[in-house]
């Protein structure tokens, strides 16, 4: 067992033993699909905790020379392919974790001759006499060893974008380590004796003049994972499964840990907050104090137009469309506000649906990442409506519409940069982040009719809550009865068939000549 070369099965031993283990062994199923094909250089970027380290221990555990892992695998969704052992155990596997790697060295320069030196250093025992002391690149170290004696390899390379990350602007330093890179991964040689290349970390592959750098890989990543969707976090199956385990409110772990999309997967969460919910009994914020708070700050304070206005548009509850291509992949080449956002769908900040080309904040623990962010910035605007949100809820409930209208003409007014008058998204928005605060008693459903100039929302109390539900509808020009008479007509909301309790309809009215707002609330019980 060595450093580089054949670590062995104890760090996926270590997470089988662990007290909640999730059988992800089905990714090894398409591992062994594309073993020794054109699709057999993989990348997949997805956030930090969310089990990239697991996964390249349970494929060097799997693929490993110089180890059984029979009993590790033969009880999980592997065991029963008829290609588990036909690869169990067969290769020559080289585990790079390029963040202990650059651990090692003084600077990032030294990052690429250190990892080949060390790596050269195993092969010669691994394989001895066959390297000399002039055999100093990798790439041709390993066709030698494969010329002389056959041997494939497998490549497993763990936070494989670190370079990246640790040392920003050290362009010469990333420049020839992408250079390793491309000699082991595109030469024509490489294609002897390389079986599988699994690169994994938190961006994708660094894009020169658009096009990728390694543009042989296969890509897979938060905002097109394609058929791995499913590996990237924990499936609502899976999260369901615990919660009855655990005795769990499931509805809970789906709004603190649920929203991350993808076309295969509709509910993917975040695996780290799910395993440290179950053990400790609680549904709090788990994977955002794993992460620093600053990153998030210094990306959504970047003086790009239009990127303040979408961030709160978002804290809202909101959506902003995105064009996701022109990011180029790093953490210093940022030219719009969508290259902003692009990485924050990539640091787990943000989701991102592909079918509309849109981002959103996924769920409750991240949402409460950006109102701690914004605490220490000056978007006073947003931070009052977010503080005064508690107070607005307590006004609805005692029916006091004069308290109600100043509010919310409040947020309104003084957040107009982004909540445009006649966009009935943008006044759905207006309604949400008034009543920031409301999440922690009501499941929030936005309904927007087709009639210009209005936007309504549906509070449905959760399961522990004895607060009523609320129907809050906002009206231009005409009149909070008005508003009142439009909710009555349409009876109530689908939302609230099963729903046999007290009803607040809560109709807003806003006059553009005078910039008046004016509320009335009445009681209605369902019957």
């Amino acid at each position: 067992m060595g450093t580089f070369i054949n670590r062995g099965n104890g760090s996926f031993a270590r997470a089988r033993r662990s007290q909640i283990y999730v059988d992800k062994t089905g990714f090894l199923n398409y591992t062994n699909s594309v073993l020794d094909t054109e699709q057999s250089f993989i990348c997949i970027s997805k956030p930090r905790r969310f089990g990239k380290t697991l996964t390249a221990g349970m494929l060097t555990a799997y693929y490993g020379k110089d180890c059984d892992s029979l009993s590790l695998f033969q009880d999980l969704e592997i065991g029963k392919s008829d290609s588990f052992r036909e690869h169990l155990n067969q290769y020559d596997v080289i585990y790079l974790d390029i963040a202990y790697v650059m651990a090692q060295v003084e600077d990032p320069s030294k990052t690429v001759p250190y990892l080949q030196e060390s790596v050269i250093e195993e092969l010669k025992t691994v394989y001895p006499g066959i390297l000399c002391d002039q055999d100093r690149m990798l790439p041709f170290a390993l066709s030698k060893i494969h010329v002389k004696t056959g041997a494939d390899f497998i490549f497993i390379i763990d936070e494989w974008d670190a370079i990246f990350r640790e040392a920003k602007y050290d362009t010469d330093a990333q420049e020839e380590y992408m250079n390793l890179l491309r000699a082991l991964f595109k030469g024509e040689p490489s294609r002897d004796f390389v079986k599988l290349a699994y690169l994994t970390g938190i961006l994708p592959i660094k894009k020169y003049k658009s096009e990728s750098a390694l543009n042989n890989f296969d890509e897979f990543t938060m905002t097109s994972p394609g058929r791995l969707a499913e590996y990237v976090g924990f499936t609502e199956r899976e999260v369901k499964s615990l919660c009855e385990e655990y005795d769990m409110d499931f509805s809970e772990a789906a709004r603190w840990y649920d929203g991350y999309s993808f076309f295969r997967e509709k509910h993917v969460y975040n695996p780290n907050s799910v395993v440290k919910a179950m053990l400790s009994g609680e549904f709090d914020n788990y994977w955002t104090k794993t992460v620093a708070y600053e990153s998030l700050k210094d990306y959504i304070s970047i003086n790009f137009d239009g990127l303040k206005d979408c961030v709160v548009q978002l804290l809202a509850g909101g959506r902003c469309r995105v064009n996701t291509d022109t990011f180029e992949n790093d953490m210093t080449t940022f030219k719009s506000r969508d290259d902003v956002l692009t990485v924050l769908v990539h640091l787990g900040y943000l989701a991102y649906d592909k079918t509309r080309r849109e981002v959103y904040v996924p769920n409750e623990e991240v949402r409460g990442a950006f109102a701690n962010v914004i605490q220490g910035m000056d978007w006073t605007p947003v931070i009052n409506a977010i503080q005064k949100s508690e107070q607005l809820l307590a006004d609805t409930w005692n029916q006091d519409s004069a308290a109600v209208a100043k509010a919310v003409g409040e947020v309104h007014m003084a957040n107009t940069s982004i909540l445009e008058y006649n966009n009935e998204n943008s006044l759905s928005c207006v309604i949400t982040l008034a009543y920031y605060n409301a999440v922690n008693e009501y499941i929030l459903i936005r309904e927007l009719p087709s009639g210009k100039g209005y936007a309504d929302i549906v509070f449905l109390p959760r399961k522990y809550s004895d607060k009523p539900a609320m129907v809050v509808e906002l009206k231009y020009g005409q009149s909070a009865g008005g508003a009142i008479g439009q909710i009555k007509e349409k009876r109530y909301p689908k939302a609230l068939e099963e729903y046999g309790g007290e009803v607040l309809l809560v109709g807003i009215n806003y006059e553009k000549g005078t910039k008046e707002y004016t509320c009335v609330i009445e009681n209605w019980r369902l019957q």
